[in-house]
């Protein structure tokens, strides 16, 4: 089994000796090759792989047209001559230690292994809570808006190794740094399997996390859901919610008109309208889903219902008292009450 390590870098030039070195001592059982694409680095990162080359087995790969980690990563899948890929950054952060840990995974049988900062035993050093919060709160929206890898700790990772097979004939075009996303979302496999492993201190160079980079998540995270189906699914899920307001005041009316008190007269508009939205999301949004059973569909849309309502009120609640205006208030708890039942219908109902 040859194994190609694929390492994108711009400006890690003081990072390469030791990254080679310790490459070398983790796969001295492997026959490997590591490719180092390189954005034409200021300090020619590029040239001091060429120079190392004479003692590691290093392929240089200088791009000075293009830019971008992902397209770096895909640059590398086309020259890689091994049957396993492994995707690291060269800054250290990613010990290649782990590697054969990696490789046995993928020799045991998996088709993508992971080296993961959150299954057990994994994690990171010394982050600042807010880079923790952007990493957990990026992943969880991912995980959310694509039901393919709720299954997945570390859908973001940067270090992971895969057969040659899951990319080979698949036209990737991620949006930023997170390859990996892309290929859980269109990849050909069958088996993940993720590794412990702890995120490291950078130990030259700066880091690459910038609002750009949280925008460009955002906008391969919306590309992934429109190639998934999922955008049309919310649309239509949206739509189906808008009728359902119709229903609801429709019928609060119509039973306020035949003599019911108005406080009562919600009951049943809102019953009503829940079925309606029910019906409408069996028959429409969500009719390749049906896999549980018609009366478990239709308990777990009345919890979701009821865990928006209660999500809606404790939303709403807190603004008014914070001195935000009650429609404005109520507009945001309707919001986050739209993201919660979709989700939960999404993942529970008809997952």
């Amino acid at each position: 089994m040859k194994v190609s390590i694929i390492v994108p870098t711009y400006n890690e030039r003081e990072n390469l000796p030791e990254l080679f070195e310790r490459i070398s001592k983790a796969l001295k059982d492997y026959d490997y090759e590591i490719i180092v694409v390189d954005d034409d680095s200021p300090d020619e990162t590029w040239k001091l792989a060429e120079e190392l080359s004479n003692k590691y087995p290093v392929r240089v790969i200088r791009r000075t047209k293009e830019k971008g980690l992902s397209s770096a990563v895909i640059r590398g899948f086309k020259e890689a001559k091994g049957d396993v890929f492994v995707v690291m950054d060269a800054d250290l952060q990613h010990p290649p230690e782990i590697i054969p840990e990696l490789l046995r995974e993928i020799e045991g049988g998996a088709d993508i292994a992971i080296a993961s900062r959150y299954v057990p035993g994994g994690g990171v050093k010394n982050w600042y809570w807010y880079r923790k919060l952007i990493s957990k709160g990026a992943i969880m929206l991912g995980r959310l808006a694509l039901p393919k890898i709720r299954n997945v700790k570390d859908p973001v990772s940067g270090f992971f190794a895969l057969r040659r097979e899951v990319v080979e004939n698949v036209e990737l075009n991620p949006v930023g740094f997170k390859i990996l996303m892309e290929i859980l979302i269109k990849g050909n496999y069958k088996k993940v399997v993720e590794v412990p492993f702890v995120f490291g201190l950078r130990k030259a160079g700066e880091s690459k996390l910038s609002g750009k980079t949280m925008l460009n998540y955002l906008r391969h995270l919306y590309r992934l859901m429109r190639w998934e189906g999922e955008l049309d699914r919310l649309i239509k899920f949206s739509i189906v919610g808008f009728s359902g307001i119709i229903v609801n005041e429709g019928f609060l009316w119509l039973f306020v008109n035949l003599g019911l008190d108005k406080y009562v007269a919600n009951v049943p508009a809102t019953e009503l309208a829940i079925l309606n939205n029910f019906l409408w999301n069996d028959l429409w949004t969500f009719k390749d889903l049906k896999r549980k059973p018609l009366w478990k569909r239709l308990v777990s849309f009345h919890i979701a219902a009821l865990t928006g309502a209660i999500f809606q009120w404790a939303i709403y609640v807190p603004l008014v008292w914070l001195g935000l205006h009650y429609l404005v208030a109520n507009l945001v708890g309707i919001g986050a009450s739209f993201i919660v039942r979709f989700a939960v219908n999404r993942h529970v109902t008809w997952g």
